[in-house]
């Protein structure tokens, strides 16, 4: 099973391995989520559709299925 940035847990640190082909994916990388760069999930929203992200130094939030697209290599847990 591929790992994705959606199944990451509160606090875990990954690296991204590259991008799921799709309309999103170019916006995806426009907005950083690029091959080689560290993701961290932060936490979801109440309703749990939404998942805050840190990317890099800066914070993004994408719904459940967009983060779906992120293929990660998980590196370590952390206290988020």
């Amino acid at each position: 099973m591929e790992a994705t940035a959606d199944l990451l847990k509160a606090g875990e640190k990954a690296k991204i391995a590259g991008l799921t082909e799709g309309q999103f994916s170019l916006k995806l990388a426009e907005m950083g989520c690029v091959p080689g760069t560290e993701i961290i999930r932060l936490y979801e929203s109440a309703g749990g559709s939404t998942i805050a992200y840190r990317i890099d130094t800066y914070l993004l939030g994408l719904r459940k299925e967009e983060a779906r697209l992120i293929q990660v290599e998980p590196i370590e847990a952390i206290n988020a």
